[in-house]
């Protein structure tokens, strides 16, 4: 590689983006009290002193999501969409890390909007449906799992009941938590849950004309079917 071609890398002030909602929260608090206590900023320096580190500046810290939507918006998002996902009906879930006390600039904390809109702009149909904000348990899972999967179960029934096929999330912890317990779920309600739960990458994927193994659809725990079969077309 040329040496002018050579990534620049570690430069002050570059935003932080993360793809996970939990990683996403926990820096971004971080930032936010380093900017606002100068007593806990003079700690943190001493500490990063001793390793010969300092903080020179703190960047921005952003989710995909924002960046998508913010930078690039809605309608540059739609222009590279091949096959839209039409016919589908999708339950947008938030959840509660990518919507409290931060979220997508302009967005009701109650009921956020981007993730329908972002849906719709793939060509699916975002369904209506009241659990979208609520914790999916994620911390409880293992030390309590029986408040966990209620919750759980309170999504996935409201996504039933609002007609959807599958559900769609910005949050890998709420993808994982709301598929992978859907099985203990149905033993312990006596429920017969089989609702695929997507990224919101692999619709994007999928409307961008990407494969099936490009969009991880055969890792998914319960699968998308209807979504595979599309991708074959």
């Amino acid at each position: 590689m040329h040496p002018s071609a050579t990534p620049k890398t570690n430069l002050p002030g570059q935003d932080i983006v993360a793809t996970c909602a939990a990683c996403w929260l926990g820096s971004r608090e971080s930032k936010e009290r380093l900017e606002h206590n100068s007593g806990l900023m003079a700690d943190t320096q001493t500490a990063l002193k001793e390793a010969g580190l300092q903080i020179k500046v703190i960047p921005e810290v952003r989710h995909m999501v924002e960046v998508l939507i913010e930078d690039l918006g809605y309608d540059e998002l739609k222009k590279p969409v091949k096959k839209p996902l039409e016919g589908m009906k999708f339950a947008g879930y938030v959840g509660c890390q990518t919507n409290r006390p931060f979220g997508i600039s302009g967005e009701s904390f109650e009921n956020p909007l981007y993730l329908d809109k972002l849906i719709e702009t793939v060509g699916g149909e975002a369904v209506k449906y009241d659990q979208k904000v609520t914790c999916c348990g994620g911390a409880l899972a293992f030390s309590e799992p029986e408040k966990a999967q209620g919750q759980i179960k309170d999504i996935i029934e409201a996504a039933y009941d609002g007609g959807a096929e599958m559900i769609v999330t910005p949050c890998p912890l709420c993808q994982a938590n709301v598929e992978v317990y859907q099985g203990q779920i149905n033993k312990r309600y006596g429920t017969k849950f089989d609702m695929p739960v997507l990224y919101y990458s692999q619709l994007m994927t999928l409307a961008y004309g990407g494969s099936a193994k490009e969009a991880g659809l055969k890792g998914n725990v319960v699968r998308a079917r209807k979504l595979e079969e599309f991708a074959g077309k």
